[in-house]
């Protein structure tokens, strides 16, 4: 197609060829192409502009750490900037546009900002946005912000689905290159359950990259009948396009699998995800994620043309792309001198090998000049390379005129993931590079990671890493073999480290997306910045997209070489997720317009439904609000009705949104008395206890009731709001607290469906169905424990707990029999007036019984001012909030406390929110006594009813007051009472 397009290509398909557009040029490119290679194949050397000083700048890789061809692919609302064009797969009608240039790429009016060098060295902004003060706002801040970011997101909404899975697997292969296919391959055959991810549209990885034979067969060939074998066996699960970019605690790996992003829009399937979000439980990990190749920084290394030497060799043999006519390769390892053999074996002149090395170790026949002990100081070019200048050992310089440079200083392994759970990896001299951490936390590093050198090295250290793994899985194996090879003994690269020339004579680059040089990273050294850290945040070295991938290491040695220690003293910069930049998407996956908050139905929903319930959105669930009859048009009347009902008959409430946990262990009571401010440490079996959890400021933070169902086994109950919430401080608690403690936490939340049958018959009711004795004598108040039902058809729990100040008990049962059971309870009470009822009457009984809610626990009381003072123990040791629950301000006895407040009229209504103030007193905050907290209409006593703070509650009953709304501007005389409305003795409960 073009004179960069060579007879050779073992991924790309000749009959299949696809258009697309770069900056508005139509070109074309094959099948099995990426943009870059692409690009590459049509002589476009240019592809974009850096970011602070708009250098010219091409393709420097042919991965995943590519820093330079960062472009804008797609339209409208499949627009994606910021796209690596070295991952991005070429489709027909792509359109892809460079970046951060104005107005074209090939004539920017930002590269004047390169005559500002001297200004905008490391820490400019530090130094110069600081005066005058008044500029920051007028001046400084709209000329960063315009100036920042790269690509540019879409405003139109993206017509693409996304979704999130979760995967299981005995072995997680992280990499397809030689190790992981050996790995995967003889887990594989052992039959154990294996995932093989790889970032790539094709498994191979460095093995897509050989142009020669393996043994006694092509390279290509071979993989062919490796990937062909993992394909056939039912057992393993290939997962191409799919970067794994997080490690987490229990062996949960994150991946993003792009699943059409390589599609053309008429391809695309709007029923399939775009991408996915794996959330992948391994329980053992093989890591052969490989090495990546390191530039080295000398003068004028960023110029279009220069490319690393492993990249030039995957274009040369994968893409059937020549890289340049007129080669020059700059290399400190024998590893790349096979770029140049496979160079020459293509037809492509290589000019010279320039080797810092005086005198390499290595065999080299080629035709290539090898000038020893020599550096590249400098290129020429303006858009493209034109030649490079060499310092040889003598200190003479000679100009050589290529048109492409290719540049290794060596590799550094990829244990990225081996570290994000903190572990740090290990400087070694031998390799020169951080190798994976001495314990990798359940990972087995194999092949380049490890420091393995070459295709068969690689795949015989994958195949022997997997072993120790299946055995303790139960699986005998044997370690694959590539056919016609013998055994290789892995040695260490001969690599001579070096870090950035010290005779450059132009800008030195580091950190190729940032525009950091070798200068910057020697002034924030000056200015006292040589902390790896420090420095990382005063010069940006390894802070843009591509998070140094190919800048860190040589940063380190920078800094390690000035100060005269070795790269392991200075250290490395925190590893974190994400591996590689992941779209929004992909993150958000399933969760956008109505679905963007999950919706969460009580397994009694459709139960509810056929009553004709109400539903209201109460946080992500749908709970039945009131269940309308014939001739009720308002709420209220339904309501009304319900609440009477209960009060009079009984009623079935559906309650199963509660938060329910499972807590289990030796130490489980302990646990609970530290984490509840009452005493729960000689709680009896078979019996519930109400119980107050304080934040450690000594606030109410949740309440609810804890059962003890057997010896070590405990069921919680929280409020529906803070049902995720107190599980996740429970385990923290467990986990950082108080480790020591035997106690296991387990959400029980959707397990079971849970109702409420409340009122003066619902004994008469449940003992239709209940099998066992549920007499007050044999199961008293706050009872507790199994039961059989269904003449022993079925056993569910039942609690003797009330809410609404009736006799009532709360029944759970497993989910998927919820609805069956509350059909029969409808049935059981038709002779006693049974009636559902929904959480407004639920709400309003609660008020007439005066049960807090988080209308009260507002995360601003203390139990005493609830009226629960009692409940705080004084005869533990230690609960959570103990000490600040003390403080002065909480035991002041003129704190808002909790009260009832009714009209002095009957007929006088008022409103939740409303104030209380003293009869004759202005308004005016100093003179404000409280708020109303809650508030309803009681059928049951005939007029409103409220809950309220007010200062020294409990001693002002009787006295009238002021309730002033200031929103309505209306206010009424009320009078502050017992918060007790129905049944104070609490007679009722114990019936």
């Amino acid at each position: 197609m073009t004179s960069f397009r060579i007879d050779s290509g073992t991924l790309i398909d000749r009959d299949d060829v696809r258009s697309f557009t770069f900056n508005g040029e139509k070109l074309a490119g094959f099948g099995g192409d990426t943009v870059a290679s692409a690009l590459l194949a049509n002589g476009k050397q240019l592809v974009g502009r850096s970011f602070k000083y708009h250098r010219p700048r091409g393709i420097l890789t042919a991965g995943a750490a590519e820093p330079n061809a960062l472009l804008t692919i797609g339209r409208d609302g499949r627009r994606d900037p910021n796209t690596r064009a070295t991952m991005a797969e070429l489709f027909d009608g792509l359109e892809a546009r460079s970046q951060n240039c104005w107005p074209n790429v090939n004539f920017d009016i930002g590269a004047m900002n390169g005559l500002l060098g001297p200004l905008l060295g490391a820490g400019f902004y530090y130094k110069t946005f600081m005066w005058p003060a008044a500029f920051w706002e007028k001046v400084y801040e709209p000329l960063i912000r315009k100036a920042a970011g790269l690509g540019r997101a879409s405003y139109d909404p993206d017509p693409g689905y996304y979704e999130k899975c979760w995967a299981h697997c005995d072995v997680l292969v992280i990499g397809a290159g030689p190790a992981g296919l050996a790995a995967a391959l003889t887990a594989g055959r052992a039959g154990a359950r294996v995932i093989i991810a790889d970032e790539g549209a094709q498994l191979g990885g460095g093995m897509l990259a050989e142009g020669g034979l393996i043994g006694d067969k092509a390279a290509d060939a071979v993989l062919a009948d490796i990937v062909g074998e993992l394909h056939a066996l039912p057992n393993v699960e290939i997962r191409k396009r799919t970067t794994v970019f997080g490690a987490y605690d229990d062996q949960v790996f994150a991946a993003v699998e792009r699943v059409q992003k390589h599609l053309p829009e008429q391809a695309i399937n709007p029923d399939r995800a775009m991408e996915r979000l794996w959330r992948i439980v391994a329980g053992h990990v093989i890591l052969a994620t490989g090495a990546e190749e390191r530039p080295i920084v000398f003068g004028g290394n960023d110029r279009p043309g220069v490319m690393t030497a492993g990249a030039m060799r995957t274009y040369l043999n994968a893409f059937g792309v020549a890289p340049g006519k007129r080669v020059a390769l700059f290399a400190n390892n024998n590893q790349a001198y096979q770029t140049a053999i496979d160079l020459e074996a293509r037809g492509i002149e290589v000019a010279a090998i320039i080797d810092p090395r005086s005198c390499p170790d290595i065999d080299f026949n080629g035709k290539a000049r090898l000038i020893a002990g020599a550096m590249v100081r400098d290129t020429a070019g303006r858009r493209a390379i034109k030649a490079v200048t060499v310092r040889h050992d003598d200190g003479r310089d000679e100009v050589i005129a290529v048109d492409a440079l290719a540049v290794s200083g060596g590799y550094s392994p990829i244990v990225h993931l081996a570290c994000h759970r903190g572990a740090k990896p290990v400087w070694s001299d031998e390799y020169a590079g951080f190798m994976p951490p001495e314990q990798c936390d359940g990972m087995v590093p194999a092949g380049a990671v490890a420091g393995c050198e070459g295709v068969v090295a690689c795949f015989d250290a994958g195949a022997k890493a997997v072993l120790p793994v299946l055995d303790g899985l139960g699986f005998g194996a044997e370690p694959v073999r590539l056919a016609g090879v013998e055994g290789v003994t892995a040695s260490a690269p001969n690599t001579m480290a070096i870090w950035s020339v010290p005779s450059s004579k132009g800008k030195a680059f580091v950190d190729y997306q940032n525009d950091v040089t070798a200068g910057d990273i020697n002034l924030a050294m000056r200015e006292g910045y040589d902390h790896v850290e420090l420095a990382k945040r005063y010069t940006t070295n390894g802070m843009a997209t591509d998070q140094g991938k190919t800048s860190n290491v040589n940063a380190i040695g920078i800094l390690a070489q000035n100060k005269g220690v070795t790269p392991g003293d200075i250290g490395t910069t925190t590893f974190r997720p994400f591996y590689t930049p992941v779209s929004f998407g992909a993150l958000v996956g399933a969760s956008k317009g109505f679905e963007f908050q999950p919706v969460r139905k009580s397994p009694l929903h459709g139960w509810a439904a056929r009553n004709g319930a109400k539903f209201v959105e109460t946080g992500l669930w749908y709970r039945s609000s009131w269940f309308p009859k014939d001739g009720e048009t308002f709420w209220r009347d339904s309501v009304d009705r319900e609440v009477l009902n209960v009060r009079e008959n009984v009623g079935i409430c559906d309650v199963s949104t509660l938060g329910k946990i499972e807590i289990f262990g030796a130490d489980a009571a302990e646990f609970l008395n530290r984490v509840y401010c009452n005493a729960f440490l000689k709680l009896p079996v078979g019996k519930a206890r109400y119980g107050i959890m304080l934040r450690e400021d000594g606030f109410v933070y949740d309440d609810g009731t804890t059962s003890c169902l057997a010896e070590n086994h405990y069921f919680m109950t929280t409020t529906t709001a803070l049902a995720a919430g107190v599980l996740t401080h429970l385990e923290f608690c467990a986990q950082v607290l108080w480790p020591d403690l035997d106690v296991r936490l387990a959400s029980a939340t959707d397990q079971w469906a849970q109702m409420a049958v409340a009122g003066p018959k619902a004994r008469d009711v449940l003992a239709q169905i209940i099998d066992d004795d549920i007499s007050n004598e044999a199961f008293p108040f706050l009872a507790a424990r199994e039961v059989s039902m269904f003449g022993g058809r079925l056993r569910g729990r039942l609690f003797r707990i009330s809410f609404s100040g009736e006799l009532a008990y709360e029944i759970a049962v497993p989910a998927g029999f919820g609805e069956s059971v509350a059909d029969a309870i409808m049935v059981a009470g038709e002779a006693f007036g049974i009636a559902p009822y929904g959480t407004e009457a639920l709400g309003v009984m609660r008020i007439e019984k005066g049960h807090v809610t988080h209308a009260e626990i507002n995360g601003t009381v203390t139990p005493a001012d609830l009226g629960m003072g009692r409940m705080v123990s004084a005869k533990k040791d230690d609960f959570i909030g103990r000490v600040m629950n003390l403080r002065e301000g909480l035991v002041d006895p003129m704190r808002p406390a909790l009260v009832g407040v009714k009209p002095k009229s009957p007929s006088d209504k008022f409103a939740t929110g409303s104030h209380i103030l003293k009869i004759g007193d202005a308004v005016s905050l100093a003179n404000d006594q409280g708020y109303v907290t809650s508030m309803c209409y009681s059928p049951s006593l005939g007029h409103a009813i409220g809950l309220a703070l007010v200062k020294g509650g409990p001693e002002r009953y009787g006295e009238e007051v002021v309730i002033w709304n200031g929103l309505a501007g209306a206010s009424i005389t009320g009078v502050i009472c017992n918060p007790a409305f129905v049944d104070p003795e609490n007679e009722k409960l114990h019936a």
